[in-house]
């Protein structure tokens, strides 16, 4: 009869050998597992180094492909403005650069900017219409004119006015708008913090170019509709009305995506959604110069809603 003692015994060694076989498995199993993770992350690494090798190549080509447009562009656009004047509105989500570069290609294409007019985030906001709305509708009209009364929102009435005031119309039976009625509308607008311009006094223009940012945020309410719109306001005035946005700027709430999601809208104002690159640079003053020429407005870039990259020749 076995004792307690040897039954004692016996049941530690199979304990014994069971956690000795349970180590050794482990161990070995650990370290087949450490191999393969091992592989896992060389082939990873090895994948990381190609995709980042792939990415250099890709903006290299990108860059060259934007520096090409830059010295491309004086010849493009050449004499495409010949003999145009174009006054430039710019958003206070514009960017410098995008405006500069504007402006310099506007020269180039035998054009020239009669100046450039900020308006300011009271301009856009919402809690300003009444008193934009105000100021719009205060004697200071140059003689003459009258505002449309289809459209009373706080941007189209803006951009009514300031089309009346800034842009020679095509008709040559609407009265001429002297330098110091322009001046009016133009210090009115600046004294209630609406606009800013430099010092150099600003001439009437035959078309207007309206620079603005990309996306914008959830919260930013009416803002693009209230740029879309005093862009549509200008439109009827002058020859052309061209708004230019950034990459985002066809998304959302954002001007250049109002604008295409209303035919009126789309109907009256050409819009760029790409300003941020050289060929939408060069885009932009093709459209400019389309509606001088004559020609419909047209949706153009690479967002939604663009109807081709830019206008064809």
């Amino acid at each position: 009869m076995i004792s307690l003692r040897t039954h004692a015994i016996s049941l530690a060694a199979v304990f014994l050998a069971l956690a000795i076989g349970v180590a050794l498995g482990s161990g070995l199993l650990s370290n087949t597992v450490l191999s393969a993770l091992r592989d896992d992350k060389h082939e990873l690494q090895n994948q990381i180094e190609t995709l980042t090798d792939d990415n250099n190549a890709l903006n290299e080509k990108l860059n060259s492909a934007a520096e090409f447009d830059a010295q491309m562009a004086p010849r493009i656009v050449r004499d495409t403005l010949r003999d145009t004047a174009v006054v430039i509105f710019r958003t206070p989500d514009a960017v410098d650069d995008d405006v500069a570069t504007l402006e310099r290609l506007v020269g180039q294409a035998g054009g020239n900017v009669t100046g450039t007019v900020t308006l300011t985030q009271e301009f856009i906001e919402a809690n300003s219409a009444e008193k934009l709305l105000s100021v719009v509708n205060s004697p200071i009209l140059p003689a003459g004119a009258q505002l449309s009364t289809t459209a009373v929102d706080q941007g189209s009435q803006a951009g009514d006015l300031l089309g009346i005031a800034m842009l020679t119309d095509k008709d040559p039976a609407t009265p001429t708008v002297s330098d110091a009625e322009r001046d009016t509308v133009l210090q009115a607008l600046r004294d209630t913090g609406f606009v800013t311009y430099g010092t150099q006094q600003i001439g009437p223009a035959n078309a207007a170019l309206i620079v603005t940012g990309g996306g914008l945020a959830d919260d930013a309410g009416n803002r693009g509709a209230t740029v879309a719109r005093f862009a549509a306001g200008l439109a009827p005035h002058g020859s052309g009305t061209v708004l230019a946005g950034r990459d985002g700027s066809a998304t959302g709430t954002a001007a250049v995506a109002v604008t295409r999601s209303d035919a009126a809208l789309a109907g009256a104002v050409s819009t760029i959604d790409d300003v941020d690159t050289e060929s939408g640079r060069i885009t932009t003053v093709l459209a400019l110069a389309e509606l001088v020429g004559g020609g419909k407005p047209g949706q153009f870039g690479t967002g939604q809603g663009a109807s081709s990259v830019t206008p064809p020749q």
